[in-house]
């Protein structure tokens, strides 16, 4: 029975991670239309790519056993990443950024690289999970805490404009799913992240009952303009995520319009 519910738990949050890899799809049509990146933000993508890398090796069989639904959700949130990371090098909308991106891309393939490395050379057995453990674990509370710059910013103009409930939800459901899978699998690298997941997902809810009023600029005035570049690169990290979703099966937080 216990399998049964970890198995339904990892199916649910498999889904719910792809709805957030997925949802920066009207970002990237838009930059394929306009043949540019124009302002937004390639960083995201590049922070939820090394992510996935590192979530997905940690659920391969030699690495993690029984923990298969991990690879198959971050296997995929790779392929998506990845694309998104090709887009914007292809449409960069300067040298500039063409040059930060390929950087950025570069850095998440050599620690990938290195943290493979490693623990297929170095390490074995009980050493070689707890490495890559770890640095999925880590990856993955930095990519669910990346909205609290948004939550800040709710608190702060009392409107939810910049927080859509839907997204909030999602991270919520998809990081109490891991979670669940974890505690059933007796897993600490899934369970602490998405533990962490979960409850950002229920503050972010909270704020969104208390605010839901509000979604025209609560703030408003010069304090709406101060924050405006808080607002472009809040909105950014908010939706990219992932998490999703995300660390193991994390979408952290989804992905949308992010701007520098």
């Amino acid at each position: 029975m216990e399998d049964v519910a970890k198995f339904f738990f990892g199916i649910s949050g498999n889904v719910i991670a792809l709805f957030l890899f997925l949802s920066p799809v009207p970002t990237f049509w838009r930059i394929i239309r306009r043949k540019s990146t124009e302002d937004f933000s390639g960083v995201p993508y590049n922070m939820t790519l090394i992510n996935c890398l590192l979530s997905a090796w940690y659920g391969l069989p030699f690495v993690s056993p029984n923990n298969m639904l991990v690879s198959t959700i971050n296997g995929a949130g790779v392929v998506i990443e990845t694309a998104y990371v090709v887009v914007f090098l292809i449409f960069a909308s300067s040298k500039k950024t063409r040059l930060r991106m390929l950087g950025l891309a570069s850095a998440v393939a050599a620690a990938f690289a290195l943290v493979a490395l490693v623990s297929m050379f170095a390490l074995h057995g009980h050493g070689r999970k707890l490495f890559c453990g770890v640095a999925a674990t880590v990856c993955s509370i930095c990519m669910y805490a990346s909205p609290l710059s948004i939550m800040r910013l709710v608190i702060k103009t009392k409107s939810v404009e910049y927080m859509p409930f839907l997204l909030s939800l999602a991270v919520f459901l998809c990081g109490t799913s891991w979670f669940v899978y974890g505690l059933l699998g007796r897993d600490p690298f899934v369970t602490i992240p998405n533990g962490c997941g979960s409850f950002l997902g229920v503050v972010q809810l909270i704020l969104y009952a208390i605010y839901r009023n509000n979604k025209g600029g609560g703030g408003g005035g010069k304090q709406a303009d101060d924050d405006d570049d808080d607002v472009e690169m809040a909105e950014g990290r908010n939706n990219n995520k992932v998490s999703d979703a995300g660390g193991a099966g994390d979408s952290t937080a989804g992905k949308a319009d992010t701007k520098v």
